[in-house]
């Protein structure tokens, strides 16, 4: 497959995407529930459960539409023993304190009316102690029918007892995390039959949880073939970390979770104000503080990792729930999110928004990064965060360029960055300042303005003009930025 045949969902290139953790956005009285909840007001826990399900998100669409969101992705939403639902039971019923598989009926249905795409999250690599083929082998040991399932290396399997060799083969050693053997042709049957049974369902697409580990030859090729022959529009998209060219060449997943945009965005916007307790293990780099001219390289190296039709479609995001929340890492500073949420809405690519983070909600380290959305207290909500996520939204949904346009960075010093996307007559240039006192620089104009169409601001209080010499005059208020538009 050459560069220029591949192709990804032309609708993700034109999205916004909204991550909703579903215990914890939003309850429904139709749902019937257990009566050992925690208080939905409460600090989250580890192991314990808030209640929040699909029709609580059914109700709440109206506001995920005036928010701006297109796509709303979800973290899994299968039957399981455990809030996160990373571990699953059964890949083919929706957990019933989600409220089964007519509540995602009626979410899908409900999404769709609104424009809005619906994208699970598929878990493929490991199962569960609960999911029936594993536990038959609890119970039956070497008899069971589903032995090769799995990975098993010695008898008596121990899945609870960690004084005691596991004899079986999980991920990162958890005994809860059985690996599923997908050298079993079975098994691999299993998954892709999964996969197509929920798109034939109604979802637009598969966020693939940790596809790295499965490692199975021609596992995610067939996989990709299977979903494109159900709908070719389906959008693939792996939790890979770090670069992850060897599944974009077309041929396996259409994009990747970019980190390596989230973590040289939050090392250069918030800088010595990120707290290293909550980055420090996790798999992106935002520390150490970066200048501008460093952010620059770094992004220069992202837009030359993968061919432009992949770039248009890679998940872009500045935390999520496997991290802290932005507003926590960077100290409370508001500044530091806003400026980060600006690059994120003008960068190429779908940006993902976590949800809460558009109200200020903090959150450290999991499970603090899942606390409950505060429906029932707006009073704490930030409704100046809210707001300049609505207008940065609605900017980007209304100007081509911050979708689907080229990406030419102009300039860059010790603490600002500027950046020009074009979509045939449209230009917009986005300009940031991170230092903590207004400046103004002269850029070089790279024959993209003309002083006879001068620049005007879209959101912000930069300002910018055409000096006579042809070059750009960028007034930049302390940590801050904008985007102005020719003409």
């Amino acid at each position: 497959m050459t560069i220029t045949d591949i192709h990804t969902p032309d609708w993700v290139k034109h999205a916004v995407f909204y991550q909703i953790f579903p215990d914890r956005f939003a309850m429904s009285d139709r749902v019937e529930k257990p009566s050992n909840l925690e208080p939905w007001e409460s600090l989250p826990t580890t192991q314990g459960y808030k209640g929040g399900d699909l029709l609580g998100v059914v109700e709440h669409l109206d506001y995920i539409q005036e928010l701006g969101a297109t796509a709303i992705y979800f973290t899994p939403v299968f039957q399981s023993a455990c809030n996160h639902r990373y571990h699953t039971h059964d890949y083919m019923q929706v957990d019933p304190l989600l409220g089964g598989n007519m509540a995602l009926r009626e979410l899908i249905e409900a999404c769709h009316e609104r424009g809005i795409m619906v994208v699970l999250d598929g878990v493929f690599n490991h199962a569960s102690r609960g999911f029936f083929q594993f536990n038959d082998i609890l119970e039956n040991g070497p008899h069971s029918a589903w032995i090769d399932w799995f990975i098993i290396e010695g008898w008596p399997l121990s899945p609870y007892d960690g004084s005691k060799p596991a004899n079986y083969v999980s991920w990162v050693d958890n005994r809860a995390l059985p690996k599923l053997n997908t050298e079993n042709p079975q098994v691999r049957e299993f998954i892709m039959r999964v996969a197509e049974y929920w798109l034939r369902f109604g979802i637009d697409g598969w966020r693939l949880d940790v596809p790295f580990e499965i490692t199975t030859d021609g596992f995610w090729a067939e996989f990709r073939q299977r979903v494109k022959a159900i709908n070719p529009e389906a959008y693939i998209v792996g939790e890979v970390w770090g670069a992850a060219s060897q599944w974009l060449q077309g041929d396996q997943f259409d994009a990747a979770m970019n980190y390596l945009f989230a973590g040289p965005t939050i090392a250069f916007t918030a800088g010595s104000r990120v707290r290293p307790a909550l980055i420090e293990g996790r798999d992106y780099s935002a520390i150490p503080a970066l200048t501008a001219m460093s952010y620059a390289a770094k992004i220069d190296w992202l837009q030359r990792l993968y061919p432009w039709e992949i770039q248009l479609a890679q998940l872009n995001l500045l935390n999520s729930h496997d991290t802290a929340r932005l507003l926590s890492i960077a100290g409370g500073d508001k500044a530091s999110v806003h400026l980060a949420t600006m690059l994120l809405l003008a960068y190429p690519g779908a940006p993902s928004i976590y949800y809460g983070d558009e109200i200020g909600l903090e959150g450290e380290i999991d499970p603090d990064s899942r606390r409950s959305f505060p429906w029932n207290r707006p009073e704490t909500w930030d409704v100046e965060v809210l707001a300049y996520h609505k207008q940065l939204i609605a900017i980007r949904h209304a100007h081509p360029a911050l979708r689907t346009g080229t990406y030419h960075r102009l300039y860059a010093d010790l603490n600002t960055y500027v950046f020009v996307r074009v979509h045939e007559h449209e230009r917009i240039l986005v300009a940031v300042n991170v230092a903590d006192e207004p400046l103004t620089i002269v850029a070089p104009n790279s024959n993209m303005f003309t002083a006879e169409k001068p620049l005007t601001s879209l959101y912000g209080e930069v300002k910018a003009t055409i000096s006579d010499l042809g070059l750009l005059q960028i007034d930049l208020p302390a940590r801050s930025g904008g985007l102005l538009i020719e003409g």
